[in-house]
């Protein structure tokens, strides 16, 4: 039984229950811790999807900054979209570029092709191992450093701390 993954789920089915619930009174607390509980314990025994995570003080802070990297690059990404939409005029470059990255776990290359695919303008067509495609609104570089460089180096130079 991973205990890590029992308690890293248990405490986020927690904190999704009170998001989803919006009370904070004793008994929704009791069928919270419950619910989480149960769920973890029946679910993540034999699971290892968090046991790639890295729980040491700099990880949980790499987290964290990662959460804010990538809202900063949330927001930027629609006022460039936006800022096309309604500026016709401004060049558009569709098309699909390959880039790679450094990431070794499945947790940490999942959250890369989503985190580029939730950024509007990018979207991750194929995973192949090291190699991602990526279809682009405009793409700037079509070698596989410059393309790299600008999509997945902001994002993997904290999922690897966090990841590995």
């Amino acid at each position: 039984m991973k205990i890590k993954n029992i308690i890293v789920a248990f405490f986020l089915l927690l904190a999704t229950w009170f998001l989803l619930n919006g009370k904070y009174d004793l008994t929704t607390l009791g069928i919270g811790i419950m619910l989480s509980l149960f769920i973890s314990l029946v679910f993540c025994g034999k699971c290892e999807i968090f046991s790639e995570m890295n729980f040491s003080p700099k990880g949980i802070l790499y987290f964290f900054t990662y959460i804010f990297v990538s809202l900063g690059e949330l927001i930027k990404s629609n006022f460039d979209v936006a800022r096309r939409v309604v500026s016709p005029s401004l060049p558009i470059n569709p098309g699909i570029v390959e880039v790679e990255t450094k990431l070794k776990s499945k947790l940490g290359r999942m959250i890369l092709a989503n985190s580029i695919t939730l950024t509007p303008g990018t979207l991750t067509v194929k995973v192949e191992g090291d190699t991602f495609f990526i279809h682009c609104i405009n793409v700037e570089h079509t070698d596989i450093e410059g393309a790299t460089k600008d999509i997945v180096k902001k994002f993997e130079k904290y999922l690897e701390v966090i990841y590995g």
